[in-house]
């Protein structure tokens, strides 16, 4: 199985950062948030990515090219130009970095990778900006168990995200970003079928409105309900609180 994250985006909530990097590479404990994402699923098996870049691409192409220097000691003989990569971090994963557009939004990311994921029985599907200790092989059984096209992560947070309203783990309602009340969000770590590509129309489609809202007027769409530990990181004050939960060994997310 292979993971899509979507990494193209422009961040413009939080352009402390992103003036000068794309928002999933920016750093929680010295390592992009893209790499902690990265790590939860190869935790579970999955080693195998695609990721849909669009604002800055070359920052991400230039950190997964120099990957092993930027991650391992290394040794610059400049009487020859040799570079040995000592023996350290060398993850088992293949990375796909493919451009989908600058203006795409969320939506039509996914449908500009149809080619690459035409032929998969299933996919991973999630945002390059959020954490949690979410259990794959669970989630992933849970999909498996209703066959139905979509199956959305669900976290409890307050009322600025989209609320989801549950008819059993069917998802009946979807609203996105509500004025009040708090309930049940997308927490993102989707299961899909590739079919759902099918539901989105162009690059002007954003996955959360009219394919999602779509699903469920198709009963396609299930929720998995996470209890457990999960953040975004849309803000500069939720990434200094994710830098404080790794520096002091409280990191949930952390389960690799």
């Amino acid at each position: 199985m292979k993971a899509v994250i979507l990494c193209g985006g422009f961040g413009t909530r939080f352009s402390e950062e992103t003036a000068l990097r794309p928002k999933p590479m920016i750093e929680i404990g010295g390592r992009p948030i893209l790499w902690h994402i990265m790590n939860t699923y190869a935790s579970y098996g999955i080693n195998e990515f695609y990721l849909a870049v669009g604002y800055k691409s070359e920052v991400i192409k230039e950190y997964f090219l120099n990957f092993y220097a930027i991650n391992n000691d290394i040794t610059v003989d400049l009487s020859n130009g040799k570079t040995t990569v000592h023996d350290g971090n060398q993850p088992n994963w293949k990375v796909h970095i493919i451009d989908t557009g600058l203006y795409t939004q969320t939506g039509g990311r996914l449908k500009r990778l149809r080619k690459w994921l035409e032929q998969e029985e299933l996919l991973m599907f999630t945002y390059g900006d959020g954490v949690a200790d979410i259990n794959l092989h669970s989630l992933l059984a849970f999909h498996r168990s209703h066959g139905k096209l979509a199956t959305m992560t669900t976290v409890r947070t307050p009322a600025r995200f989209g609320r989801i309203g549950f008819h059993g783990d069917q998802v009946g309602e979807f609203y996105e970003k509500p004025e009040s009340g708090e309930g049940w969000i997308n927490g993102g770590y989707f299961v899909l079928s590739p079919k759902v590509i099918d539901y989105i129309d162009n690059d002007e489609s954003i996955w959360e409105r009219e394919p999602m809202e779509k699903l469920v007027q198709d009963g396609q769409l299930m929720g998995y309900r996470h209890y457990g530990f999960w953040s975004c990181m849309d803000t500069l004050r939720e990434k200094n609180y994710l830098e404080e939960l790794w520096n002091t060994g409280k990191a949930e997310w952390k389960i690799w």
